[in-house]
């Protein structure tokens, strides 16, 4: 287990690495030192050849509560140049969770509030506690979203879902997200674990390459026209052509068994 801040990794069983805000006391209230902590973890599993998943979850009821704002009046004070550096710092971990090329999995066991909720929506897939809310109350201290919140909400919500949730600052509840497919599934809190565990080894069990190169491809799609997204799309399959694990994967296919994959 690794430790930084008020953030924690494990590497478990059956290739899944666990990030956990771990200040329950403070709802997962996120102090500076915490989000390079995340981006830390990110790196390191990134690294870690036994991670094929990386589960993104909070200690106790919250999910995470987002910046710690009893310590914010404080930087709030600093000087421009400062606070901008600062800012400029913290929020690099979101382009790290698109950057590293394995699942992020957000399992959101509680509310997700401002970056909180924007540090859920930066993970590639959520799973949602009953418990769960999502709420971005930036306006109500006179702020507005930071941490990509600008770029998640609308591509999550639409514009005017965005604005709403926004402008509002109200809640969005799991059932609600999930119709909204914000969050791909919602387990009752006494599931909640298990189905966390089930998804995450599932989809572990796929070949490293595979993985990385289909998150690379549907993020570029995004953004990319078709033309150019065809021809990435051709590239990504050529060189997993290559792999040991296709091979394993086709040859598994017509002898009816479960594939090897061995990430090579």
């Amino acid at each position: 287990m690794s430790e930084g801040a008020g953030v924690r990794f494990e590497v478990g069983e059956a290739g899944v690495g666990t990030i956990t805000l771990d200040r329950a006391d403070k709802r997962n209230a996120m102090m500076p030192p915490d989000w390079r902590a995340v981006e830390d973890f990110l790196e390191e599993a990134s690294a870690d050849a036994r991670v094929r998943v990386v589960v993104l979850t909070g200690a106790g009821a919250t999910f995470c509560s987002g910046g710690d704002l009893k310590t914010m009046g404080a930087r709030l004070r600093q000087s421009s140049v400062k606070r901008s550096t600062e800012l400029h710092r913290m929020v690099r971990v979101t382009q790290r969770f698109r950057d590293t090329l394995k699942p992020i999995v957000a399992a959101v066991n509680g509310p997700a509030i401002g970056a909180g909720c924007v540090l859920a929506l930066a993970c590639d897939v959520r799973l949602a506690s009953a418990a769960a809310s999502f709420s971005v109350p930036f306006l109500r201290i006179g702020l507005q979203p930071d941490f990509g919140g600008a770029y998640f909400l609308p591509r999550a919500l639409g514009t005017a879902g965005a604005f709403d949730l926004l402008w509002t600052g109200e809640p969005l509840g799991a059932v609600a997200a999930e119709r909204l497919g914000v969050v791909s599934r919602v387990f009752a809190q006494e599931e909640f674990d298990a189905g966390v565990r089930q998804f995450a080894e599932r989809v572990a069990r796929n070949p490293p390459g595979a993985l990385a190169l289909s998150k690379l491809t549907v993020y570029h799609g995004l953004e990319q026209t078709l033309g150019e997204l065809l021809d990435l799309e051709a590239l990504a399959q050529t060189v997993l052509s290559k792999s040991d694990d296709a091979l394993e994967g086709v040859q598994a296919f017509v002898e009816k068994r479960r594939p090897r994959f061995r990430g090579a």
